[in-house]
């Protein structure tokens, strides 16, 4: 590293310690303010987004402007696309976190020993939590409102292909924050030009109590593998359909349907197909032909595409291992349900995993078998949300084990401490 790059990595570093300091006085007042208080910040958000959404989509239409012309492909486009609709719904999940439970002061176990002593472990707010997530602008609403609903302050850091969108929002979020008396440096936004701003956030030890990454399997692995701070790993969606012996193959065909080609660029989104043998001379054709009618680009395996009587394409070994994020699945047929089991312990990533069935001790063997954050009996991956959940909205999904795993709500984001009440008490000499 040269001497400016030095300087300049020195200074970067300065701002984004700077912001974490001041995210942490602001976390010091949330932990103090009443649900009243901080309900009342939601809904003035959500108020905000509403009122001030044309400047927000015309920031928004610079950066798919930009991303279109550097060749972003159509899966990201969609996911930075912001419409009136989306805002509108963007601004209804604030609605809906402001009508959740506080789970702060929440008491999760304890009471009054033989002694005399109160003891009680409560929930408490994580403090400052950092984000890092690629060119999703809801991601910014989501975590700036679950980490405040929580009492936490949020340091984000956007990729740039969503720079001007997220500058946007922040502006509204910090704007309705001082409305209601809540101090703005709750939600900060990070410099977005320079990795270096990643490495700084999630080195700043003592400054920051929690980085949750949310994108593609690079940025996850980068924090994960680089973070001194506590991470939570949001994983990647390699999410399989398995269609059992006994499935109702019209309620298959739907299930196939709406997992894969109902947004594609979502990480929930269905990645691969697993059928088997028994049903697949009837339910392939019937899955390969509605799959095709909805420009769904089928990676077959042999047997399957002997089947299929529509055009697919040979599958590849790699292709049973990607995150498509695009109108492509992988598609094969296995000769029992320990097969699409051992597959899926092969391939998935923890996500979500789901089961076509009328049988129902292969659905509980499914269930208990498979490892993954989310386990769906004739339903479509789709539903690993925060909001189908009933937690209004998601800061991530966590395929992960500790300490958190599926959709992160507001409990998620925050932790406990024990708080004992005594009236002099002291221990015994040993």
């Amino acid at each position: 590293m040269t001497t400016l790059e030095s300087t300049v990595d020195d200074e970067l570093r300065a701002q984004v310690h700077d912001a974490a300091r001041r995210a942490r006085r602001a976390a010091t007042e949330l932990a103090l303010a009443t649900r009243q208080v901080k309900d009342a910040a939601l809904h003035a958000i959500a108020d905000a987004l509403v009122r001030r959404a044309p400047e927000v989509l015309e920031a928004n239409a610079e950066d798919v402007r930009r991303g279109r012309e550097s060749g972003l492909a159509e899966a990201m486009i969609d996911r930075l696309s912001l419409t009136e609709a989306r805002i509108a719904a963007i601004a209804d999940a604030q609605r809906t976190v402001a009508g959740l439970p506080d789970p702060v002061g929440e008491v999760l176990r304890g009471g009054i020993q033989p002694n005399g002593l109160e003891m009680r472990q409560v929930r408490v707010p994580m403090g400052v939590v950092g984000m890092v997530y690629e060119g999703r602008p809801n991601v910014t609403v989501d975590a700036a409102g679950l980490t405040l609903k929580a009492g936490n302050a949020v340091l984000l850091r956007g990729s740039s292909s969503a720079e001007s969108s997220n500058t946007a929002l922040v502006a509204v979020l910090r704007d309705a924050l001082a409305d209601v008396g809540l101090p703005a440096d709750a939600v900060q936004l990070l410099p977005c030009h320079d990795r270096a701003s990643v490495r700084h956030l999630i080195t700043a030890r003592g400054l920051v109590d929690l980085v949750i990454p949310r994108g593609g399997a690079g940025l996850i692995n980068a924090v994960v593998e680089g973070a001194t701070v506590p991470t939570v790993e949001t994983g990647v969606g390699n999410c399989h359909v398995y269609v059992d012996a006994s499935a109702d193959l019209d309620m298959a065909v739907r299930i196939v349907l709406n997992s894969k080609a109902r947004r594609p660029s979502v990480c929930n989104a269905a990645e691969n197909l697993l059928v088997h043998k028994d049903i697949a001379e009837r339910f392939v054709p019937a899955v390969a032909r509605e799959l095709a009618a909805a420009g769904v680009t089928t990676h077959a395996d042999d047997r399957f595409a002997a089947l299929a009587g529509t055009a697919t394409v040979p599958v590849r070994d790699e292709d049973w291992d990607t995150e498509f994020l695009s109108l492509d699945i992988a598609a094969g047929v296995v000769d029992s349900l320990t097969d699409a089991v051992a597959h899926i312990a092969a391939h998935g990533s923890g996500h979500t995993e789901a089961i076509v069935t009328a049988d129902v001790r292969a659905a509980r063997e499914f269930t208990a078998r498979v490892d993954a954050a989310a386990v769906m009996v004739n339903a479509a991956t789709s539903f690993t949300d925060g909001g189908e959940f009933g937690m209004g909205a998601e800061i991530g999904i966590s395929t992960q084990k500790l300490h958190a795993r599926g959709p992160m709500g507001l409990p998620e984001l925050t932790s406990t401490k024990w708080v004992v009440w005594g009236d002099g008490h002291v221990r015994p000499s040993a």
